[in-house]
């Protein structure tokens, strides 16, 4: 064998060999499709593995736990509904209809591209203080985002002072957050998928703006 067909038989078999970027996405593709079937709960480290083709060993080379690899799909979703009120402080006085409700679709369409993402994420906030911490930092950026526009639009007289702005923008994220979970995965008497967005987005203005809007 000549050293120019060694050198090419020698890049042919590791081309074929699986990259680490290969390895850490068969892992989240494993965690996706597992979750369609079964509660994050009932998902083991060797689930993941072995549905990813590696030994449990290689697993933790690419991920702390199994609660690593959720929130690893959890970012993404996360980052996306965090652009929802980007740019709002400066559109909310030509358009406050639109604003919040372009902010609401945002957060639901992100979460709903991966529905059983976002259950697995919900699930585990109870029982995970890793997935707990980064969903309640999230969250609490959008209240105070939420109470900062609502606190602008009381000081240029669009909206009426009543109570307190932190509460308000707490209790409406919140209100988001169960009423959407309940759309995405099916709850019996959850609000129907094509009217969620609407649904909330009335609630929040009247809670804001009362009859003006």
């Amino acid at each position: 064998m000549t050293t120019t067909s060694a050198s090419r038989s020698g890049r042919s078999r590791r081309s074929t060999r699986p990259s680490g970027d290969d390895r850490e996405a068969a892992i989240l593709a494993t965690a996706e499709r597992l979750l369609s079937d079964r509660p994050f709960a009932d998902i083991s480290v060797d689930d993941l593995a072995k549905g990813a083709g590696l030994s449990r060993p290689t697993f933790y080379f690419y991920f702390a736990s199994k609660d690593a690899v959720l929130l690893a799909l959890l970012q993404p979703l996360i980052a996306q509904a965090d652009t929802g009120f980007d740019g709002t402080m400066d559109s909310l006085p030509g358009d406050p209809r639109r604003a919040f409700r372009e902010g609401i679709r945002t957060f639901f369409t992100a979460f709903g591209s991966h529905s059983v993402v976002a259950k697995a994420g919900t699930e585990a906030i109870a029982g995970s203080p890793d997935v707990r911490a980064v969903w309640s930092a999230f969250m609490q950026k959008w209240i105070t985002q939420t109470a900062a526009l609502i606190d602008a639009e009381r000081a240029r007289g669009a909206a009426p002072d009543t109570i307190s702005s932190h509460d308000l923008a707490t209790s409406l994220n919140l209100m988001n957050e169960r009423a959407m979970t309940a759309t995405l995965v099916g709850e019996k008497d959850a609000v129907a998928e094509d009217r969620i967005v609407e649904t909330l987005a009335h609630i929040w203005l009247t809670s804001i703006y009362g009859d003006s809007q």
